[in-house]
């Protein structure tokens, strides 16, 4: 049982070691202040017009009437570009970064299983992205119940539920957003171990994702852009409706789990075959 225990713990420190470094980082950092500050923003400035409800986009009317609206209403405004732009960051470096420094070399040459290190690094990754979510809900609650207040939930058919089942409906949410960058962050990695220049695989990933958009946005395109890896991103609107329908739930997470399948496994293929000795 001795070795059993020594490799959890070495594994442990490895897991310990990759989150403190990604949660370190001033520019990874300054990424979730980013993402923190835009409900503060939309908060303020909702607070300061002071809109009646059914004036203006539906999310954004919404939040005067509930605070918790306030984190569905930022979610929606973060997901366009600057979701993207943090996971495009922190999973784009993930193996380029190491290989830039030459750490990557020293890291596939020591014994340690090649399998270990992605997924450790898939760790942090994930990590990143789930704190990134919740920061945007959880300031976004809390600024939203200190400017407006939380009375139950009014949803977008104008049924109010209680602030629990509202509570519920937003960590759905957050799982749906998370499910929907995870084909991202999986692409951005697969990039990460085609390069040693970190900057080229977040960039790489930026133009990719922006290319989804725009094809999303061409409607001659017709059923192909259901294939598209931005095409469902905006799905949890469903979760805002009195019935949820479950089945679209799950059909429009099937997209982005088949992007995460597909590049996760051409990740770890590029990583285990990788030539250290160049």
């Amino acid at each position: 049982m001795q070795p059993v225990v020594r490799r959890r713990g070495v594994l442990g420190r490895q897991l310990r070691s990759e989150l403190l470094m990604v949660f370190r980082r001033k520019r990874n950092i300054a990424m979730l202040i980013v993402l923190a500050l835009v409900p503060i923003l939309i908060g303020t400035a909702v607070f300061v017009a002071a809109p009646r409800p059914g004036e203006g986009p539906p999310l954004v009317s919404q939040i005067a009437g509930n605070g918790l609206f306030l984190s569905f209403a930022a979610l929606t405004i973060c997901l366009p570009v600057l979701l993207p732009l943090a996971v495009s960051v922190i999973a784009g470096d993930a193996f380029a970064g190491e290989a830039s420094t030459g750490t990557l070399r020293y890291l596939l040459t020591v014994p340690v299983s090649r399998t270990r290190l992605f997924a450790i690094k898939s760790a942090g990754v994930l990590a990143y992205v789930a704190a990134a979510i919740l920061i945007i809900i959880v300031v976004g609650a809390i600024v939203g119940a200190t400017y407006f207040g939380i009375n139950g939930v009014t949803l977008l058919n104008g049924e109010t539920v209680s602030n629990g089942e509202g509570a519920l409906r937003a960590a759905g949410i957050a799982l749906f957003v998370f499910v929907d960058l995870l084909g991202l962050a999986a692409l951005a990695m697969f990039i990460s171990t085609l390069t040693e220049v970190p900057i080229g695989a977040m960039a790489a990933t930026v133009v990719l994702a922006i290319v989804f958009a725009v094809l999303e946005a061409v409607p001659q395109l017709g059923s192909f852009r259901s294939l598209l890896l931005t095409h469902h991103w905006f799905g949890f609107g469903e979760l805002l409706r009195g019935e949820v329908n479950m089945g679209w739930l799950l059909r429009d997470t099937t997209i982005p789990l088949s992007y995460t399948a597909i590049f996760a496994a051409a990740a770890w293929a590029r990583l285990a075959t990788a030539d250290v000795t160049s």
